[in-house]
Formats: C-alpha cells, sequence, structure tokens
C-alpha cells in the first residue's frame, strides 16, 4: 500500500513579511521555515514556492541520489567565473570535471605537497616575525594571503608575487558587491567592468608565463589546462582563464574564512587550542560544522519528483542548506557550541548521510575538498604551536555571501 505524495508543507505568510519587514539576511528566513515547519519547507517570495531541505535523508536525494533531476541553472558567480567548472552544466561540466578531479585526488594531490608546505612556511616565518616585534596583523588578511599564495602556486608553480596580490584584490571586491549588484547580467558585468579587466589581465599573464615556460616535472594546474587544449579544441585561451578564476575564487576564499572562523572560535573556546593542539583535523571539522565552506547550495527541479513524501513540481527552486542542516539540535546534541572532540576517533558524529557535508555532496561536491584540508591542516601544524592571537576587537557577526565570512576587521597580535 502505498501513500499518494503531500504538498510541501509551507510557512506562513505573515513570518515572511515579519522577515522582509526585519530586513535580515535570507538565512533568518530560512531559520525560520526549518524551525516551524521542518526538514523539508517552502516559503514564498514571489509567485511559485522555494523549497528548503536540511533533512538529511532529502538532502541526500537531492545532492546525491538524483542530481540529475536538480540541477544548477546560471550561477550567480558566472560573471566572474565565466564557464568554468562551477557554473558549467551538462557534457561541458563533465569534460571539465573530469579534466580537473585527477589533479586534486591520489597522485594528482600528491604532486602539490611541497607547493604547499612552501606557503605554509612562508606564513609561519611571517608570524614568528610577528611574535617578536609584538607587531599587529589582521588575521583574515594573514589566511588570505596563505590561501592565495598556495593556490597560486598549485596553478602556475610560482609563488605569489606582491604585484599579483595586489590586482587579484579584485577577485575579492567582485565577490563582495556581488549580492547588491543588478540583476540583469549586462548591468551587473558593466557595474564591476574595471575590476574584470584587471582580472582577466592577471589570468592572460599567468597563460602566457605558463605556455612559454620549459616543462617540468611537476607541471601546475595551468599546464595541465594549456596541454588539454591540444586534444580539446573547446579549451581556448578564454575557458583556460575561466577555470584559472573559478579556482582562484573557490580555492582561496573558502579556506581563508574557514581559517579565519577557526581562531575566532578558539578565541572564545581558548581550552579547544590546548586539546586538540596535535589535531588540528578536529579544528577544521568542527569550525566547517559550524561554517560550511558551501553554506546554501541552489538546485533546480527539471521533472515532478517526490521528496520526502512531498510533491515537488517541475520548475521549483530548491534550497539545500548545509548551514542548517549542520546545526540541527536533531543531529547534533547542543549544535552552537564549539566541540571539536565531536570529529575526534571517539567523537559521536551523526551517522546519517547528508548530516555534515560542508563541501557539498554528490557528482558537484567540491572538486578541492583533499587540497583545501590538506593545506588548511598543514599551515596549523606550523601556527598552532605559536599560541593563540590576542584580538583588539572581534567581528560581531557574518556576512552571507559565497561564503559565510566575519562581518569585519580582525586585528590581532601574537605574544
Amino acid at each position: 500500500m502505498t501513500t499518494d505524495p503531500r504538498p510541501v508543507p509551507e510557512l506562513a505568510p505573515e513570518a515572511v513579511e515579519e522577515w522582509r519587514a526585519e530586513e535580515a539576511e535570507l538565512v533568518d528566513l530560512l531559520a525560520r521555515a526549518r524551525h516551524r515547519v521542518g526538514g523539508v519547507a517552502a516559503f514564498r517570495l514571489g509567485p511559485t514556492p522555494t523549497v528548503l531541505v536540511t533533512d538529511p535523508a532529502a538532502v541526500q536525494h537531492v545532492l546525491g541520489r538524483h542530481p540529475e533531476r536538480y540541477v544548477k541553472r546560471s550561477h550567480r558567480a558566472r560573471m566572474l567565473v565565466g564557464d568554468g567548472v562551477l557554473s558549467a552544466t551538462g557534457d561541458a561540466w563533465k569534460r571539465q570535471r573530469r579534466l580537473l578531479q585527477s589533479q586534486f585526488t591520489g597522485t594528482g594531490m600528491r604532486r602539490y605537497e611541497r607547493r604547499i608546505a612552501a606557503a605554509a612556511r612562508r606564513t609561519a616565518d611571517r608570524w614568528e616575525g610577528y611574535r617578536r616585534s609584538g607587531a599587529t596583523f589582521d588575521l583574515a588578511e594573514e589566511m588570505r594571503g596563505f590561501a592565495l599564495d598556495t593556490v597560486w602556486r598549485a596553478l602556475t608553480g610560482l609563488p605569489l608575487d606582491d604585484r599579483t596580490d595586489r590586482e587579484l584584490r579584485s577577485v575579492e571586491r567582485v565577490v563582495a558587491v556581488m549580492p547588491t549588484l543588478p540583476n540583469n547580467a549586462a548591468d551587473a558585468r558593466d557595474a564591476v567592468a574595471g575590476e574584470l579587466a584587471r582580472i582577466d589581465a592577471v589570468a592572460q599573464a599567468a597563460i602566457d608565463t605558463a605556455r612559454a615556460a620549459v616543462d617540468t616535472e611537476e607541471p601546475g594546474v595551468l599546464r595541465v589546462l594549456l596541454d588539454a587544449a591540444d586534444r580539446h579544441p573547446e579549451y581556448t585561451d578564454r575557458l583556460i582563464r575561466d577555470e584559472l578564476v573559478t579556482l582562484l575564487v573557490a580555492g582561496h576564499e573558502t579556506t581563508a574564512t574557514t581559517l579565519t572562523w577557526l581562531y575566532l572560535l578558539l578565541d572564545r573556546n581558548p581550552a579547544a587550542h590546548r586539546a586538540h593542539l596535535d589535531d588540528p583535523q578536529a579544528l577544521v571539522g568542527e569550525t566547517l560544522r559550524l561554517y560550511p565552506s558551501a553554506w546554501l547550495l541552489p538546485r533546480h527541479a527539471i521533472e515532478d519528483d517526490v521528496l520526502a513524501g512531498h510533491r515537488i513540481a517541475a520548475g521549483t527552486d530548491v534550497l539545500v542548506c548545509p548551514f542548517l542542516t549542520h546545526r540541527d539540535p536533531a543531529l547534533w546534541p547542543d549544535p552552537e557550541r564549539f566541540d571539536p572532540a565531536r570529529f575526534t576517533a571517539a567523537g559521536t558524529r551523526p551517522g546519517p548521510l547528508g548530516a555534515y557535508l560542508p563541501f557539498g555532496l554528490g557528482a558537484r561536491a567540491c572538486l578541492g575538498t583533499q587540497f583545501a584540508l590538506r593545506e588548511t591542516t598543514a599551515l596549523l601544524e606550523l601556527l598552532l604551536p605559536l599560541g593563540l592571537p590576542t584580538f583588539h576587537s572581534v567581528p560581531t557577526g557574518a556576512s552571507y555571501s559565497i561564503t559565510v565570512r566575519p562581518d569585519g576587521p580582525t586585528p590581532a597580535v601574537l605574544r
């Protein structure tokens, strides 16, 4: 005997209007929907409902079991990353993903170990200088510099120089203003045309340098992309530029943000630093639970489906929200507490697939997960023994864009 699927329960319109009146972040509306309706909840910001998914089984259904039914549409970052693997769809995405995946798993990852170690050592040496001099530094800037240096070495084989670092500030400026840009794609591009031109110039210079370089035993990702162009005509300089910028955006923004949150959490929980000094992986795992790299994963249903017993009509927008799944008290006891012990061998993480997905899940999960975890751990192994920074001030909230970022500066000293 089967039960007919039901409509998705919907958040009351007055709750949506209350949220509008407060001019709160989207995450506040999603939290209300999850709290008042459940792990599969609908709400309306226009004539048609959007469905929020936080229940682990439903998350697994959407991202893991049926990605062909729930697809990515035009990514909001397309004006920046173009047709890179982050925004590509269909057969083009499959080809691009297949090529890049080999670079960030297994043998491909071992190729970048020395580059990761060199970037981590460079940052650790700078921190030793801060400790001796007592100079004030901005922790978020330090983490940004490390993450960008690491991914630049992986892409080009070269350490990040000061001029390239300055020019690539344009990437962060575009990401920061993205939520406020016009909805029309052409108008949005026009609003940041100068920044995009600087990014294009950096990317083209890197492509030209890699093309002219003598082959090495350990080519960077950019060299791999150029070699692919010999076999696949679709890898024009423009697509290579798009892949380069995609990897820059995804490869440094998420890592820098994770490391910044980790130190802010340790500032409030210094005992966790002492308890897990030799287990940075537990610190990283718990930080990613509270502030996942992919906090919101939009999908679009292209065919009718039944999700957790509820009817999903073709054309429905679906929002999978790891940020809320990770803070569900039914899955994570005392979910707002920073407790790295959850991620030790004796920890009690929830078992269901879909309960923990800081880098996404399924076919479109972040392809750089292993790289991100390795570089983060490599840096912490050097920095944690130096002690904790003392902050002059700390951000009071978070900003929700491509990632969840602290909403202010992080000046600190290291004594």
